[in-house]
């Protein structure tokens, strides 16, 4: 998408510095980008405590061995 935006040229030499990119369009791209995750990144981290969640890994594994058991008996009665 094509916009036409003022910004400050000390700021995109900045991202351009940090970001690495020699493009004015790749380093707002990259930055952007980051700006995204690390937002989103703050959600998750402040759901943190708030939510319950089980562990279930226990019963995950005992399914995956049970799975396991009936397949091998399968395969040596075939």
């Amino acid at each position: 998408m094509r916009a036409t935006l003022n910004i400050p040229e000390d700021l995109i030499s900045e991202v351009q510095k940090l970001t690495g990119k020699k493009s004015k369009t790749k380093a707002i791209v990259t930055a952007m980008n980051e700006f995204v995750q690390e937002k989103k990144l703050r959600k998750i981290l402040e759901l943190q405590g708030k939510m319950k969640i089980a562990d279930i890994t226990k019963e995950l594994d005992d399914l995956e061995m049970k799975e396991q058991e009936e397949n091998d008996r399968r395969w040596r009665n075939s």
